[in-house]
C-alpha cells in the first residue's frame, strides 16, 4: 500500500519507539558505559571508571576505580562510588556522574600519578554478547611486538535463580616470536559475588611500555527484574 511521505515518516518512527521500547523491556537493566583513565607513568597503576543511570530510580551513578597492578587489587582507599540525588533530565547519559567523581578525587588521582594522556592501547575488543555461564576462550596478537596471547576464562556458579553467586580465574599464555612462553593465573576463585551470572573478556590493553596487561570483565548481574551489566578488571604485569 503506497503511503504520502508524511504518513510514511509517522509509520516509521512510530516502529522505531516501539523497537526501542521493547528493546528496553527485554533487557530490563542498565549498562554501564566503561571509561579507561589511563596508567601511570611506570604502568604499575592503573585508573578506569564506570557510570550508568540507574533504571528504577533514573539517579545517574558513577565509579572510580585506581588499581596497584602488581597487586591486582584497588589502592587504600582506591574504589570510590557516587550516586546524585536527583534523575537525569530527559537525554543525558549520566555521564555527569563521572565528570562529578573524577573532580571530587583529583588529589587520590595526583597521589598515584595516573595520567590521563596514557591510556592503554587496545590489543583485543570483543564485539560479541558473551554470557555463557561456562567461560570463554580468546586468543589474540601484538603485532607490533609480535606476541601471541590466548586466555581462558573458567566461571565457577553456586546455587541458581535469584540465590546465584559466582566466582572466576583466568588461564593467560603468552608466546613471543623467539618461541618463550609465560603462563599466568589471575582471579580469585574463593572471592564469590552474588547475583552475577556470567563473566567475559570484553578488552584486552596494555600500556604503552607494554609492561602491564588489563583484562576488563564484563559481569552480568541479577536486579530483581532482569540484569544490569557491570565492569571490573584483572590487572598482572607481563
Amino acid at each position: 500500500m503506497f503511503l504520502p511521505e508524511r504518513r510514511r515518516f509517522i509509520a516509521i518512527t512510530l516502529v522505531s519507539v516501539v523497537s526501542m521500547l521493547l528493546a528496553g523491556a527485554l533487557r530490563a537493566g542498565d549498562v554501564a558505559s566503561f571509561v579507561d583513565l589511563g596508567f601511570s607513568e611506570n604502568g604499575k597503576i592503573y585508573m578506569f571508571a564506570q557510570y550508568g543511570v540507574d533504571e528504577h530510580t533514573l539517579r545517574p551513578w558513577s565509579e572510580l576505580c585506581i588499581v596497584d597492578v602488581e597487586r591486582n587489587d584497588f589502592v587504600p582507599g582506591g574504589r570510590i562510588s557516587y550516586k546524585h540525588d536527583k534523575p537525569v533530565a530527559l537525554g543525558q547519559d549520566g555521564s555527569a556522574a563521572l565528570l562529578r567523581i573524577v573532580s571530587q578525587n583529583t588529589g587520590l588521582i595526583q597521589k598515584y600519578r595516573a595520567n590521563f594522556m596514557r591510556q592503554g592501547i587496545p590489543l583485543f575488543i570483543s564485539l560479541e554478547d558473551v554470557r555463557d555461564p561456562a567461560g570463554q576462550t580468546i586468543d589474540f596478537r601484538d603485532f607490533e611486538r609480535g606476541v601471541h596471547y590466548d586466555a581462558s576464562l573458567k566461571s565457577i556458579l553456586h546455587g541458581s535463580g535469584t540465590g546465584v553467586k559466582s566466582s572466576f580465574y583466568i588461564l593467560f599464555n603468552s608466546l613471543n616470536g623467539k618461541g618463550f612462553k609465560k603462563m599466568y593465573r589471575v582471579g580469585s576463585p574463593n572471592v564469590t559475588r552474588d547475583g552475577v551470572t556470567s563473566y567475559s573478556i570484553k578488552k584486552a590493553i596494555v600500556n604503552p611500555e607494554r609492561t602491564s596487561m588489563i583484562l576488563v570483565i564484563e559481569m552480568t548481574v541479577l536486579n530483581g527484574n532482569g540484569a544490569d551489566i557491570r565492569y571490573m578488571v584483572e590487572a598482572f604485569r607481563l
